[in-house]
């Protein structure tokens, strides 16, 4: 017990727990879009998912808080490794070096988190925990879409979610060991058409309601 909290706590146990939940997350992803490009089928289409997935009960609400215990996982060790390599490098180098080919997404990294568990706080309150009384869930999502303010924040929302999974994705390899010449290249292929996907799969909804409905 003591090597398993002592590995956790470790450098690599917590980039490890990054990586994990980090994965969970893109699968969750992948899972969210699917049920929500049912909205091009119609209301009915989309309020018959909402229906089903609520139908599940227990399961569901299993779900939600598996989520939620991967979130703070995330969060926490994030904001951790973050606050670690700040107090380990206090001053910026006098020359900014893009060594390692680094890029946008793995130097945002920290910041692209915090932006999207913002907007995240933020649709949870217009989406989950909105009063569903009387109402659809097809009609909750129109209604909010149809603020043209709250289209422009989803839609940076994704550009900022697809910059953050453009290096996330592939580092969860790289952190579990899937790091070689033969394999890395396909591996980040994958992972910049996957956070294209996430940015229109997701970003193109609220346009689509808001104007073409």
């Amino acid at each position: 017990m003591n090597w398993l909290a002592g590995t956790l706590g470790s450098s690599i146990g917590k980039k490890l727990m990054m990586a994990l939940t980090g994965l969970g997350f893109c699968g969750f992803l992948a899972g969210h879009l699917a049920g929500n490009l049912t909205i091009y089928w119609g209301k009915n289409a989309f309020n018959s998912y909402a229906e089903h997935l609520h139908s599940l009960g227990p399961l569901i609400t299993l779900a939600e808080l598996g989520l939620l215990f991967f979130a703070l996982i995330h969060i926490l060790t994030g904001t951790t490794l973050f606050y670690q390599n700040l107090k380990a490098r206090p001053f910026r180098y006098s020359v900014n070096k893009n060594a390692g080919g680094r890029t946008i997404g793995s130097r945002t990294m920290p910041y692209t988190g915090f932006i999207l568990l913002s907007f995240i706080v933020l649709h949870l309150i217009n989406f989950h925990f909105v009063d569903k009384t009387g109402t659809t869930i097809y009609q909750i999502v129109h209604g909010a879409f149809a603020n043209p303010g709250y289209v422009a924040i989803y839609v940076f929302a994704m550009i900022v979610a697809a910059i953050h999974i453009s290096h996330g994705f592939w580092s969860v390899f790289q952190t579990l060991g899937a790091n070689h010449v033969k394999y890395m290249p396909f591996i980040k292929g994958v992972s910049i058409v996957f956070s294209l996907i996430v940015a229109l799969g997701f970003g193109f909804l609220p346009v689509y309601l808001a104007y073409m409905v």
